[in-house]
Parts: structure tokens; C-alpha cells; sequence
């Protein structure tokens, strides 16, 4: 049979030969008392044992992962721990009893991720979950030795699934479901943000039709919910594809748990750098009054959504033309705009381009190397010859950014759009300023 496809009902109709492993000495003459009492018991017997005798357990299991490497009893072990916690979560705590201090509970799991067949990884994926999430807390901090390798291992293997599943339809969903309970702990955070994880959710981010992919759904936005309190994310969400793929998924979808966990993302966001600028040019005002018109049971939404579109409302107001242009260049989806071509508008924001050592001008220059849309191109090319006309440096600083030679590749552009406005740029940036007004774009 197919491991991937092994149920644990199946695993524990097997007959293990533990006597064989203690002649073997690779059971214990106590470990092999306990296993009789405990293994093919009923469910009844077995919690009894637990509640006397657990750590015993827990460590009997944890040795036989470790000193033991024949798949079938490595499956069946990882079942008799699977089955114990399903029923009982909070017995993973014996796992961090105090008669285990000296044992490390997490690196058989740990290495039977990377090491196992289906089965085993995923079983060992979700007992590895169960016991970081009961590990005993002082205050806010978390006490446990070497956690922090051990989570930075464990997200590596999370991070993994989501390149490249080692099942076709379960890796990705185990992985995501993971990430969701546990992207609350700073160090998984950190880990997930250094190992460039926040970019392999934004594709999962689209709206959902059966149960199983609404889960999926619904515990990604999960997670880029816990990851909008955690400031070096936020930094990627602001210039991925983030916030578009969360409106197509608010607009488009009627599960309450859904919309729910994207409203309050937004409400996150909402006052953090240029998310607000997003949100107005994503239509989310019109949204949210749409979203209030239907009949919603959760009292956090509904509180969710007012404050949001208060939120926006007074964005708006505050919301100046350069804000919203900014936006729309650092997300690298340019458009003919009416600001683009507005005298005023260049009159009274170009020195705003000088911001952050030329941010927004070397972004521009960014998109005439990097993308592939003619539209995003030909405002690009217009946009810097609009700067080498309104800003008394301008020529100069953008033949400083070696601007000339970008621009110079796109005058034999296919589409007729860019190649007109690279001619205008470079027309401007060969006679500056003084003859600059007399080309009309």
C-alpha cells in the first residue's frame, strides 16, 4: 500500500515482536512491561495508564523512535503518540515533564520529517505541533533548551512543503495548518520571515470554492494575520501582491471565518505605512460598505468593519496625491493616471522625489529593467522625463543614476506606447530643462 495513503487504524492493526527488540536490547525489560499493559488495550486502559504513569510513556516512545529504524515499528510509534494526543492534546505536556529534563523530546520528530515516508512526516509534523505548543510558559517567556533550533528546523521543513510537497495534495495544507497555530511564537516568526517564507503564502491567497480549499484558504489569511503584528513582514506584505489577492478574496467570499480574519488583517494594516494609500486605490471603501449591508453573526467583524471604514474614511481625507502615487510606483503596476500628466501634480510633489536618497526615481528605473508590462514601461519612461522637466536638478540626477542607458534600450520597443515615451525621456534628458516644455508628451 501506498504510505501516504496508511491510516492510523491500519498501523495499529500490526503486531509488533517487542519481545524480539528486548532480547535485542533494544527495548528494556520496563519498557517492554509497559508496552504489554498498554499496547492493544482499550482506549478506557490506556488513559489510565497515561494519567498514572505518562512520562514513563512519553519516554519509552522516544527511545524506541531513536534507538529503533524499521519503518513499520517507527510508523505504528508514532500512531500509539498520534492517537494519544488526538484524544487528549493536553497530554503533550508530558513531554516536558520534569523526569524528561534530560531528554530531548523533539529530536526524533525532528529528524523523522526529513528522513520518513508520508506517513511518518506527517505524523511527526503534527506531534512535533502539539508539543511545542504545550511547552510550559513563565509569565510571557517560554521556558525550554535549544527550542529555538529546534523551531527554526521545524519551519525548514514547513518552508519545504510549500516549495516543494512531499504530498501531492496534503503537504501544502499540513504546512499551512501548522504555520497558523504556531505563527505566534516570535521565534517561528522570525524564523518563517528569514528563510523568505511570506513570499510562498501570497500565491495560496485566492478565492475558494470546496470545504478543503476554503480551509486552506482560511488558515493562510490566518497566518498573514499573525504575521501583520510582525514589522519585518510587514515590510514584504506592503510590496507583494498581498493586498490585491486579500480584496479578490473579501470580495468574493461569503464565509463568515474568512472574510472575518481579512477584515481584521486590514484593520492591522490600516495605519502602517502606505497600506492605507492601497486600500483607497483598491476600491476596499466601496467593499466594506457593500460587506455591512449582509447579515453577519460575528460581533467582531461587524466591530471590525466599522472601525475600518472609519479608519478609511479618515485616510482619505488625509491621503495626499503624492502618497498615492508613491504606492502605485513601489508596486511596480503602473497606469496612465491623472496625476501622471498633471502639471500641478509635478509642480508640488518633485522635490518629495528626494526622499530617501531618490527612492521612488530608482524604482522607476527599477521597472524599466525588470518589467515586462509596456504600460508599467511607457509611464515609467514618462514619469522620468515629467522629473527631468519640474525638478532643477533633474537632468543631472538622473543621468547620475545612469538612467541614459536603461531608457536607451527600450527606444526599439515593440509596442509602439514605450517607444514613444522613451523617445520623450531621452529627448528630455539630452536638452534639459530650458527646451524641455516645448516637447509635448
Amino acid at each position: 500500500m501506498d504510505q501516504a495513503e496508511l491510516s492510523i487504524e491500519q498501523v495499529l492493526k500490526r503486531d509488533i515482536p517487542w519481545e524480539t527488540y528486548m532480547n535485542t536490547k533494544l527495548v528494556s525489560a520496563k519498557g517492554l512491561q509497559l508496552l504489554r499493559r498498554y499496547d492493544k488495550k482499550p482506549e478506557s486502559a490506556r488513559a489510565q495508564l497515561l494519567d498514572e504513569d505518562g512520562p514513563a510513556y512519553v519516554h519509552l516512545f522516544v527511545s524506541i523512535l531513536r534507538d529503533i529504524f524499521k519503518e513499520e515499528t517507527v510508523e505504528y510509534v508514532l500512531a500509539l503518540i498520534y492517537e494519544m494526543l488526538s484524544a487528549n492534546p493536553t497530554r503533550a505536556r508530558l513531554f516536558h515533564d520534569e523526569s524528561l529534563a534530560n531528554e530531548d523530546t523533539y529530536e526524533p520528530f525532528l529528524r523523522l520529517l526529513w528522513k520518513g515516508n508520508w506517513f511518518i512526516q506527517e505524523k511527526s509534523c503534527k506531534i512535533l505541533a502539539w508539543i511545542i505548543s504545550a511547552r510550559p510558559k513563565a509569565g510571557n517567556a517560554v521556558i525550554g533548551n535549544g527550542i529555538d533550533d529546534v523551531l527554526k528546523g521545524w519551519v525548514e521543513w514547513l518552508c519545504a512543503q510549500l516549495k516543494q510537497p512531499s504530498h501531492p495534495t496534503r503537504g501544502v495544507p499540513i504546512a499551512i495548518s501548522c504555520l497558523s497555530s504556531l505563527l505566534k511564537e516570535p521565534v517561528v516568526r522570525s524564523s518563517f520571515v528569514q528563510a523568505d517564507g511570506v513570499k510562498l503564502l501570497v500565491p495560496l491567497i485566492s478565492p475558494a470554492s470546496t470545504q478543503q480549499s476554503i480551509q486552506l484558504l482560511y488558515e493562510t489569511c490566518l497566518c498573514i494575520w499573525l504575521l501583520s503584528y510582525y514589522e519585518p513582514a510587514i515590510e514584504y506584505l506592503a510590496t507583494s501582491r498581498t493586498m490585491q489577492r486579500l480584496t479578490e478574496v473579501v470580495k468574493h467570499s461569503t464565509k463568515e471565518k474568512v472574510v472575518r480574519v481579512v477584515i481584521l488583517t486590514f484593520r492591522n494594516l490600516l495605519p502602517k505605512g502606505t497600506f492605507g494609500a492601497q486600500m483607497v486605490d483598491l476600491g476596499l471603501p466601496h467593499i466594506i460598505h457593500s460587506l455591512k449591508t449582509q447579515a453577519w453573526s460575528d460581533e467582531d467583524l461587524l466591530d471590525a468593519l466599522n472601525q475600518l471604514e472609519e479608519g478609511l474614511k479618515d485616510k482619505i481625507k488625509k491621503l495626499s496625491s503624492f502618497d498615492k502615487y508613491k504606492q502605485e510606483v513601489l508596486l511596480g503596476h503602473l497606469d496612465w493616471n491623472p496625476m501622471h500628466k498633471e502639471t500641478n501634480f509635478w509642480r508640488e510633489n518633485v522635490t518629495c522625489f528626494e526622499e530617501n536618497d531618490f527612492q521612488i526615481l530608482r524604482v522607476l528605473l527599477t521597472i524599466l529593467d525588470t518589467s515586462s508590462d509596456p504600460r508599467s514601461l511607457a509611464v515609467a519612461c514618462f514619469d522620468i522625463s515629467q522629473f527631468i522637466q519640474y525638478h532643477a536638478a533633474g537632468r543631472v540626477i538622473v543621468a547620475d543614476l545612469k538612467a541614459k542607458e536603461r531608457v536607451m534600450k527600450l527606444i526599439n520597443h515593440e509596442n509602439a506606447e514605450v517607444t514613444k515615451n522613451a523617445i520623450l525621456c531621452i529627448q528630455r534628458l539630452l536638452l534639459g530643462a530650458k527646451y524641455a516644455s516645448f516637447l509635448q508628451a
